[in-house]
């Protein structure tokens, strides 16, 4: 059955896919998690002032933010795709990729990059074999950079799977990645 979801700027969806860019979402109109979008935006009343809130929802539902999610959301909210782009890229909360099953973000604030940042985040491409912003081709592992996590004061710092490594040395970051990467309880320090 096909649902039929209408939008304040009078684009109505009615077709099963609505569209599907690259490796882009494909957004089905029988998709509970575009119906859920969808109702998230009404409570908001499609308003743009809205639209941080929406792209969280969005994160949140989809796992990542990708190109026909944002211009989903931009004609819905009736913005310019490059709003809601520029939105979603200048909070480094939202990821625009797919991310791995586990995540590493290495802060490149001042103080973390003068303490050895760098030697962490270039140990971390070499032994799981993938960049920055990117993941691993079995999509174990994604890595992320961020400037500053505001813990200076351990710095550098590494975020493994929500757990901030404070003072973090490369073993130390590269023995964590591979417990859970195989599957292994981690203890927390």
């Amino acid at each position: 059955m096909r649902e039929i979801l209408k939008c304040p700027t009078g684009a109505v969806l009615a077709i099963s896919k609505v569209w599907s860019i690259g490796d882009s979402h494909e957004l089905l109109t029988d998709d509970k998690r575009l119906t859920m979008l969808q109702k998230v935006m009404e409570e908001h009343q499609y308003q743009r002032s809205a639209l941080l809130e929406i792209l969280h929802s969005a994160q949140e539902l989809y796992g990542y933010l990708d190109r026909g999610l944002l211009t989903h959301i931009s004609k819905s909210l009736n913005l310019p795709p490059s709003q809601v782009y520029g939105v979603a890229t200048f909070y480094n909360f939202f990821r625009l990729k797919k991310h791995g099953e586990h995540i590493a973000t290495a802060c490149m604030g001042t103080a973390c990059y003068v303490r050895g940042a760098e030697e962490i985040i270039s140990a971390i491409e070499r032994e799981f074999d993938l960049k920055r912003a990117g993941s691993t081709a079995d999509g174990r592992l994604s890595l992320f950079i961020t400037r500053c996590m505001g813990a200076c004061a351990m710095a550098p710092n590494i975020i493994v799977d929500e757990e901030v490594l404070g003072r973090a040395t490369k073993e130390a970051a590269l023995e964590r990645i591979k417990l859970l990467i195989e599957g292994l309880k981690v203890e927390t320090r």
